[in-house]
């Protein structure tokens, strides 16, 4: 659970009513790039000499760099190769950064709840780097509020650690907040932080396994949440 926020908002001014958080994750959430993480994991692996099953990879992305290489090779491996196999798959995704898609309606969604003066903050286990082309592609920084990658964080998901920090950067309490993400990863960082979790199927993770999770509602993507955001988990929180 993550700690509560102090009394001022998170522009050190205090609020007349009790702020609101939208966290988002970004990769797979507000834009298509889950199987170009998975294809480029898959060849980083290879070049290192590890042949593992792309649906294996795609289950665990989502996840940090490091907890990712300790679910598909396991702690037994030989972890001097760890940053040599992280440094291919960045340097091979990178090479989709100019081609990256935002998901129908991500936009949109974070303007939305922007303009209900929700504070929508990213949170995703990307780098700076990364971060930066996502945030190009989804091309709605005039409704975000701020960011946290996983430079700025000591454990990724499902740890709940990017979650946490992006409540405090919003100056909001865990029961004031909710999180929208794609991966049991998303929905399991959200739970152990606190905050509700309404996931995509857009990263492409059955709705079973999401709400299994603990999922409070399952959408197609961006654009389903937004055509029921009254409705939805969102409309309940006042």
């Amino acid at each position: 659970m993550c700690p509560g926020p102090g009394p001022a908002t998170a522009h050190g001014k205090r609020a007349d009513s009790p702020p609101r958080a939208a966290v988002f994750d970004v990769d797979g959430t507000l834009v298509d790039t889950n199987y170009l993480h998975a294809v480029s994991w898959w060849e980083a692996l290879r070049q290192a000499g590890h042949h593992v099953a792309m649906s294996d990879i795609h289950h665990t992305i989502g996840m940090g760099s490091g907890r990712l290489l300790d679910r598909l090779l396991g702690d037994a491996r030989d972890h001097d190769e760890d940053e040599a196999i992280s440094t291919a798959h960045t340097v091979l995704y990178a090479t989709w950064f100019d081609r990256l898609s935002p998901l129908p309606g991500a936009a949109e969604l974070l303007r939305s709840l922007a303009a209900r003066n929700w504070r929508v903050v990213l949170a995703t286990s990307a780098q700076g780097s990364e971060l930066t082309a996502l945030r190009r592609a989804v091309d709605a920084d005039d409704a975000i509020s701020d960011a946290t990658s996983a430079d700025d964080v000591e454990s990724t998901k499902p740890a709940p650690d990017p979650v946490c920090q992006a409540l405090e950067q919003a100056g909001v309490a865990p029961e004031r907040a909710l999180f929208v993400g794609d991966t049991v990863w998303d929905v399991e960082a959200a739970r152990r932080a606190g905050v509700g979790c309404i996931a995509l199927l857009s990263g492409g993770i059955g709705e079973e396994e999401l709400r299994a999770a603990g999922a409070l509602a399952v959408y197609r993507d961006p654009a389903a949440l937004l055509a029921d955001l009254d409705d939805s988990p969102f409309g309940r929180i006042a």
